[in-house]
């Protein structure tokens, strides 16, 4: 298996040590021990990327072990999957929030003692800003899958598939669809107390959709003429529609928690009279049935149901495994099934879109182009992401 190479993987594999190099030195030019460390990550990826995908297992054997950050509970089932597929390589799976990766891995890498080989992360703002052009990640896109993963998710590191964090309902108390037709409505005294969702303070991906509410300004605008028929009036204290809304949400008593599940339990518990609706992963309507939920996707919600984003797979710097992580990579890609396989079953779930244009998208939820939703820009949201955040604590 060979790999394509794309725009930070050039120098990713130098960029961590040369960069703890100018650091332990207070600047200048890098040390001869820096450089020669540079040279050598330089050359064993170079290596590795050259390997047969025979090749290639035979060396993550001799690894023996592989470990990952996932910011997603669904690792286990791909640990599992994986030690099917390659015996005799351990994989060691973590579940941890994007948010609490990227610390990790910053502070590890600040340490020079990364422990994680690949990280499966969301957050891509900060993903962008913090992991990859620091070095601390590095882009890996298999061959095989080059030509079937369109480039905007090959850079800057690979996405397997976009996730969600959209508006949910309680369908069974709503059995005729969604009661939000406008967001605005979630500023009014009828839903006070009874909008949800985790704390952006807490959840990156729910700081990135109060951003894009931000950034989507004049669709607020054009929203708020049309749900109460005149032009929005900004206080003194906004700038626009968006900071507006998220305003007025927060003034109308929007809850926060802690926890994704947390919001899935209070809107889709069934037996509800009067239910909340809240921001939450349209994926988890996979638990409706175990959980005894009715979560539904608020389809047709004005000007957007909320946001799309990719979750990345990167390699780690410095990691102890890079053939393993390698293979890691590759096999969370999926098969060449038209479902991706047993490697890619645990994402092959309505409400969460492959990347893969040769792997089908799983029935029983609103096709991409149907949901609704804006997708972010993870450089856009890089720029202002800090001020929403910002202002987001003038409101609590």
């Amino acid at each position: 298996m060979r790999t394509t190479r794309r725009q930070f993987q050039i120098t990713a594999a130098a960029s961590l040590p040369v960069l703890l190099g100018l650091s332990a030195c207070g600047g200048g030019a890098p040390t001869a021990p820096a450089d020669a460390e540079a040279a050598g990550a330089d050359e064993l990826a170079a290596e590795l990327d050259a390997l047969s995908h025979e090749e290639l297992v035979a060396r993550a054997r001799e690894e023996g072990e592989v470990t990952v950050y996932a910011f997603t509970s669904r690792i286990a089932q791909v640990e599992e999957e994986f030690e099917k597929a390659y015996p005799g390589i351990d994989m060691i799976g973590h579940d941890i929030s994007a948010t609490e990766q990227i610390a990790r891995l910053r502070s590890e890498a600040e340490a020079g003692a990364p422990s994680a080989d690949v990280a499966y992360i969301s957050d891509a703002p900060v993903v962008l800003t913090e992991l990859l052009e620091t070095g601390i990640l590095t882009a890996h896109v298999p061959e095989r899958v080059a030509d079937v993963v369109p480039e905007e998710f090959q850079e800057p590191l690979l996405a397997n598939r976009l996730s969600t964090k959209i508006l949910m309902y309680n369908e069974e108390s709503h059995p005729e669809g969604s009661p939000i037709a406008n967001l605005w409505q979630l500023t009014e005294e009828e839903w006070n107390g009874r909008v949800i969702s985790v704390d952006p303070s807490v959840r990156g991906d729910y700081l990135d959709l109060m951003t894009e509410i931000v950034l989507q300004a004049d669709a607020m605008a054009e929203a708020h003429e049309a749900h109460f028929g005149r032009p929005v009036e900004l206080d003194d204290d906004v700038r626009d529609a968006g900071e507006q809304f998220l305003k007025d949400l927060y003034a109308n008593g929007l809850v926060l928690v802690d926890d994704t599940d947390n919001v899935n339990a209070a809107v889709g518990a069934t037996g509800q009279d009067a239910p909340p609706v809240g921001f939450t992963s349209y994926s988890d309507r996979r638990d409706n049935e175990e959980e005894g939920w009715a979560l539904q996707a608020s389809l047709d919600t004005a000007p957007a149901v909320g946001i799309t984003f990719p979750a990345y797979l990167g390699l780690v710097s410095g990691g102890a495994h890079p053939a393993a992580a390698r293979l890691v990579i590759d096999f969370m890609m999926g098969d060449d099934s038209e479902t991706g396989g047993p490697a890619y079953a645990p994402f092959h779930v309505p409400g969460d879109y492959p990347v893969r244009t040769d792997v089908t998208v799983p029935a029983d939820a609103a096709p991409l182009d149907e949901l609704g939703a804006w997708t972010i820009d993870p450089a856009a949201t890089a720029e202002v992401r800090g001020q929403v955040a910002d202002l987001l604590l003038t409101f609590g």
